[in-house]
């Protein structure tokens, strides 16, 4: 089994797999100036061969860690969105190159989310399922579609995850 020690989610790190979603400085003053409008993702990928936006509720329970991970997934037809929900929710997000047909545990990080921040995972990258360090629950925007958008992947050597 290969280790991997988790590393703090940035920008920097998430690029290469999706975006950050967090509360950025500044923003445009909205209804009256009691709100600021924070640009959080210019455009979503939701809607390819005939898709639409579906907005879940995953009631996670928290992870123990260290993890062992054996399988990778995913959507090669549309972006998904994290966002914590009524609360600080912290994630590690498992997260491998789409271009790869078949990564391996060296091609893999692990980014840990500080409680507040969101994210989105690209359109045709490779990630674990949701691994939640909180119990609660997280609001997921996510594609539906008449055709199930998902592939699974088993590694071929475990990966041990540890904060």
């Amino acid at each position: 089994m290969k280790r991997l020690q988790v590393q703090p989610l940035t920008a920097a790190a998430m690029a290469p797999f999706g975006s950050v979603i967090d509360v950025a400085p500044g923003g445009a003053a909205i209804n009256g100036g009691s709100s600021r409008r924070h640009e959080a993702v210019a455009a979503l990928d939701l809607q390819r061969e005939s898709g639409r936006a579906a907005l879940a509720v995953y009631d996670a329970q928290a992870r123990r860690f260290p993890f062992e991970a054996r399988v990778l997934e995913r959507h090669r037809l549309s972006d998904q969105v994290f966002l914590p929900l009524g609360g600080a929710r912290r994630c590690v997000l498992l997260l491998a190159p789409g271009a790869l047909a078949h990564p391996g545990a060296d091609d893999c990080v692990a980014l840990l989310s500080n409680g507040q921040q969101g994210v989105r995972i690209a359109a045709g990258t490779w990630h674990h399922g949701l691994l939640s360090l909180d119990d609660g629950p997280w609001a997921v925007l996510e594609r539906r579609g008449e055709a199930v958008d998902c592939d699974e992947l088993s590694l071929e050597q475990a990966l041990g995850l540890e904060l």
